[in-house]
């Protein structure tokens, strides 16, 4: 079989849409699975359905993934994108040629090139993510370097030799979309290339131009990605009838919030394209929807549902107590503490039980269950506080699941591995920050309403007191014996009678 390209596509007389004409318009840092199946997803949707007409420049962020960026040009940026799983209660596998991506260049090899796309007069975005780790300030990049080796310093020598190239034109700058898994990732990009443009002593006039001709705008990116699908590639190929090295998997639901001036909308035709993509001048409420219904579901149900024996997400969904006790934490504990109108978080909440019945992704509780201390402080906490606030009572569910928490890092071997549990007998490792494990290793023999009391009280992990919320210790201990005696599965059945 020959490798994708336009030219295998035609010889098939493939009828697939496909983008030959775009000009690069969006340089990218990033060449990963995700960015393919959502950023580059999203432009082709736009160029077919709304003539956006436009081309990706993919850069690799690091210098490694040579070969990756090799076999994206090799297959002259197309690739195929497989988006699965369950929509409307329908099992949903939609695959489409992705024909959005121009090239992929790596700036530590091709510095020049890379600069070249600074003088392109057609260049109007800026997308990236570059991990969690990506926007950071290291003082020791120059502006000499060729690149700087953190993402923030790329992206101020490419403004700078846009601002140059263009004489401050105004009408010369960029859309920027930061993706990365951050509080106000675009806020903190432009804090990071402010300080680098002040540290290379760049002028007041560059600096007025980065902030004045161009938009940082945070995002938030919803879309599990599961990257190539080594089991199935070779037989996807077969069907295809093409090699391609660089398909791509995805959950079916997607949706990005952009923050930014509503003007964005006159250059980016999400409307018109009919896509999942919301440009609004506050994007923390569905951040807020997110993390609290989608990542908070995760945290209160799934150590919970380890410890009753479920190995998977999917699985926990076709149980019907399993799924009860997560949907009754939802709709009754953490959509009520929301600030988005009832409606809005309630079709979100919806959208999130198909996500977790997806057939195509095994999602194992032990991968989710990492961390789960800072996790439960993020996604949870913060519902808790407020359905006491508004109800003045303790809620069950919320209640329970930190004794679900409790009860599972109640572990007794430490090792370089992580600490020791058991379940029904059989061994499971707990991995979180050196200091939690730790701190339930040295109570690994104390009584019941020790252990409780010490992990409510211990700030380090919840930045406050919690045995100072009326009711709260007393009914996690409450749930924490019922779970000693009973199982988790009983503790389950009971909460969601009461």
């Amino acid at each position: 079989m020959k490798t994708l390209g336009y030219d295998t596509l035609k010889e098939q007389n493939n009828t697939s849409y496909l983008n030959t004409t775009g000009k690069e318009r969006i340089l990218q840092f990033g060449e990963g699975n995700f960015l393919r199946a959502f950023v580059d997803y999203f432009v082709d949707e736009m160029n077919e359905l709304a003539d956006f007409d436009t081309k990706v420049v993919l850069c690799q962020p690091i210098p490694q993934g040579q070969v990756v960026k090799d076999m994206i040009n090799e297959q002259e940026g197309l690739y195929t994108l497989y988006l699965r799983g369950i929509e409307n209660g329908e099992r949903v596998n939609k695959k489409r040629i992705i024909s959005s991506v121009s090239r992929c260049i790596n700036p530590y090899d091709e510095y020049d090139v890379y600069m070249q796309c600074a003088e392109n007069p057609d260049m109007r975005f800026i997308a990236s993510n570059t991990t969690e780790a990506g926007i950071v300030y290291d003082p020791s990049c120059k502006l000499e370097d060729k690149p700087a080796s953190s993402f923030p310093g790329k992206l101020t020598q490419f403004l700078h030799k846009r601002y140059e190239f263009f004489n401050g034109d105004v009408e010369k700058g960029f859309i920027i979309l930061s993706c990365e898994l951050i509080d106000n990732n675009g806020k903190e990009l432009e804090k990071a290339v402010l300080a680098y443009a002040k540290q290379w002593e760049l002028g007041d006039d560059f600096i007025k131009w980065v902030q004045g001709s161009n938009v940082f705008c945070s995002t938030l990116v919803d879309r599990i990605v599961t990257g190539y699908p080594r089991s199935e590639a070779k037989s996807l190929n077969e069907e295809n009838g093409y090699i391609d090295n660089v398909i791509d998997t995805g959950e079916v639901f997607a949706f990005w919030v952009i923050e930014g001036p509503a003007w964005i909308q006159n250059e980016l035709p999400v409307k018109k394209a009919g896509l999942p993509i919301l440009i609004t001048d506050n994007h923390k409420p569905y951040k807020e929807r997110k993390v609290r219904i989608l990542n908070g579901a995760h945290t209160s149900f799934v150590l919970g549902a380890y410890l009753t024996g479920q190995e998977i997400v999917r699985n926990c969904m076709e149980d019907e107590v399993i799924q009860s006790f997560m949907n009754k934490t939802i709709y009754d504990e953490i959509i009520p503490t929301l600030s988005l109108p009832r409606e809005e978080t309630t079709e979100f909440a919806a959208s999130v039980t198909e996500r977790f019945k997806n057939p195509y992704i095994d999602h194992e509780l032990l991968a989710i269950a990492l961390n789960s201390t800072s996790k439960w402080r993020a996604r949870v906490q913060p519902s808790l506080e407020k359905y006491v606030e508004l109800n003045e009572e303790i809620p069950k569910c919320i209640a329970a699941s930190f004794a679900f928490y409790i009860g599972f890092y109640n572990g007794s071997e430490l090792s370089q591995e992580g600490l020791t549990a058991y379940r029904d007998g059989k061994p499971y490792v707990i991995k979180d920050d050196a200091e939690v494990l730790e701190f339930f290793y040295a109570r690994k023999d104390a009584d019941a309403a020790t252990l409780v009391h010490d992990v409510c009280v211990n700030t380090s992990f919840w930045g406050k007191d919690l045995s100072q919320i009326v009711g709260f210790e007393e009914m996690v201990l409450k749930c924490f014996v019922r779970l000693k005696e009973q199982g988790a599965y009983r503790v389950m059945e009971e909460t969601i009678a009461e």
